[in-house]
């Protein structure tokens, strides 16, 4: 692919061979951003763990204090009790058997997270296979099984982010959008990584943060020292 004038000038700023502070990464990734539209700006994280082994298979979430810039939908899956909570909180589609049609039948996807109350997870097994391989299957480890539904709801349109370690080893995942600041993106950034900090395996043998990487939808990756930041090492 052939690169323009100005996406090969702004790709020269970033040295591949370099280790930058998360602040200076922070900076750097709106420098180096050239599309139109307000694109997300993600982590790659590569951890020193075995996702194969069930205690090394890093998973939680993380509240980060400027949201990601994009309002979630929320669908909740509940018994007709939380319904009303569920949509007072702010979800975007509330309720059971109709949703469960739709997904498995009609392969319906409009919606980002998916909540389900415990009474209800029996019902789920026929679209775990939908959902499962897309992160979206409700799992008490990320707050999505829950029977504070209300709360759960907020916490996703505040900016509570769920993730997940990959087979090679790699939490992906997006901590806000180029429009935000150096320091809103600084600050998300440095609350997911100390939150995997404190997930950090027992088992897990060497060094924990083996790379950090910050990009835009359209930028070149920006290599991040993890000393840099605090509660880290």
């Amino acid at each position: 692919m052939k690169l323009s004038k100005k996406r090969k000038a702004v790709e020269g700023k970033v040295d591949s061979n370099k280790l930058y502070s998360l602040t200076d990464a922070s900076k750097l990734v709106k420098d180096v951003t050239t599309c139109k539209f307000n694109a997300s700006v993600d982590l790659h994280i590569r951890l020193g763990v075995d996702p194969k082994k069930a205690d090394q298979a890093v998973r939680g979430t993380a509240a980060l204090p400027h949201g990601t810039g994009k309002t979630k939908k929320v669908l909740v899956l509940t018994s007709p009790d939380k319904e009303e909570e569920a949509k007072k909180s702010g979800a975007d589609f509330v309720g059971l058997d109709e949703f469960l049609v739709k997904i498995e039948k009609e392969n319906w996807m409009d919606f980002d997270v998916v909540i389900a109350t415990p009474n209800v997870m029996a019902k789920l097994g026929k679209i775990a296979r939908i959902l499962g391989p897309r992160n979206l299957m409700p799992n008490p480890k990320s707050g999505t099984v829950t029977t504070e539904i209300g709360k759960a709801v907020e916490e996703v349109k505040k900016g509570k982010i769920a993730f997940k370690v990959d087979k090679f080893g790699i939490v992906h995942t997006s901590i806000g959008r180029v429009s935000f600041t150096p320091q809103q993106i600084n600050e998300n950034a440095a609350t997911l990584l100390q939150t995997l900090a404190k997930l950090k395996p027992a088992t897990a043998k060497g060094v924990y943060f083996q790379s950090i990487s910050m990009a835009s939808t359209m930028s070149k990756g920006i290599n991040v020292d993890s000393k840099s930041v605090g509660g880290l090492n």
